[in-house]
């Protein structure tokens, strides 16, 4: 096995998550890509072909945006059809739906054996510290399982008026992630995505507070800023994972932009494999 990518979402189109044409359009343009749409099959065999080992990241966004979900069950069940393919998913929660969000992460960990929790607080329009929701933080905690938060600019809505409804302000580490982790030092948070504009407080974030990581999805390589490098060659080389945010971002393309990156090959391995192991609780 190469690498784990730690922050796939799906390329079928069941499970793509953004349905509206023209906040897809805006989508494609801001990461110079096509949305292509796959069989389960295709989308697994994007992956073994690369000796890749991907983690689902499904997203709810009912209640703040009427999106459907296509569901933790979907996102499970492609784990047991593709082990070659896929090594575990996250689940997808909307903190909106109060109890029945509590529930689903309960019944996503124990019956469905899904490793974490996804967010993406400027589709879901959260802020992860308000205390409104710290009841799913207990029972995340409690499940021992970790949380992936977005952090900084989102592609969806770039470029479209008002950028699409969407606020950034719910994306910033410093108070927000940093408050949460404070707050709950024993749950286990990993920031979605160089940060920009705030990497410098993610930075700070991830040397200051034990408890949180983070992945390096949605961003090519070699535009990762200087100090940012120079961290994850350093002292944030436990502190970081591998993820392409595919489809959006190819792991090819990923993978050889990170490799001829500069940085030292221990690094690299900690990067592409043994964080997540350890930070994942993966058994390979």
């Amino acid at each position: 096995m190469k690498a784990i990518d730690s922050h796939i979402h799906f390329s079928t189109r069941k499970g793509y998550l953004i349905a509206d044409q023209a906040m897809r359009d805006a989508m494609e343009k801001y990461y110079r890509m096509k949305v292509v749409f796959k069989t389960e099959e295709e989308m697994a065999q994007d992956f073994i072909s690369m000796d890749i080992k991907a983690v689902l990241l499904p997203v709810d966004a009912e209640v703040s945006r009427g999106w459907p979900f296509v569901g933790n069950d979907y996102a499970a069940g492609l784990v047991k059809q593709f082990p070659q393919a896929f090594i575990g998913s996250f689940a997808g929660v909307d903190p909106w739906k109060g109890k029945m969000a509590i529930k689903e992460v309960r019944r996503a960990v124990k019956e469905l054996g899904m490793i974490g929790v996804k967010f993406q607080q400027a589709l879901q329009e959260f802020f992860p510290d308000d205390h409104r929701f710290y009841p799913l933080w207990e029972e995340i905690a409690s499940l021992g399982v970790p949380i992936v938060l977005h952090c900084g600019t989102t592609g969806a809505g770039a470029g479209m008026p008002g950028g699409g409804g969407f606020r950034l302000k719910f994306t910033r580490p410093i108070p927000h992630m940093d408050d949460l982790a404070c707050d709950f030092p024993n749950l286990t948070i990993i920031m979605a995505h160089p940060g920009w504009p705030w990497v410098e407080e993610q930075i700070a974030v991830l040397l200051h507070k034990p408890n949180v990581f983070l992945d390096l999805s949605g961003w090519a390589p070699r535009y990762f800023p200087e100090s940012l490098k120079r961290e994850i060659n350093g002292r944030l080389q436990d502190k970081v994972l591998y993820g392409s945010d595919y489809p959006e971002i190819s792991p090819k393309r990923w993978l050889e932009e990170f490799e001829q990156g500069g940085y030292k090959s221990e690094v690299i391995e900690k990067v592409l494999l043994k964080n997540a192991q350890r930070v994942l609780k993966l058994k390979v």
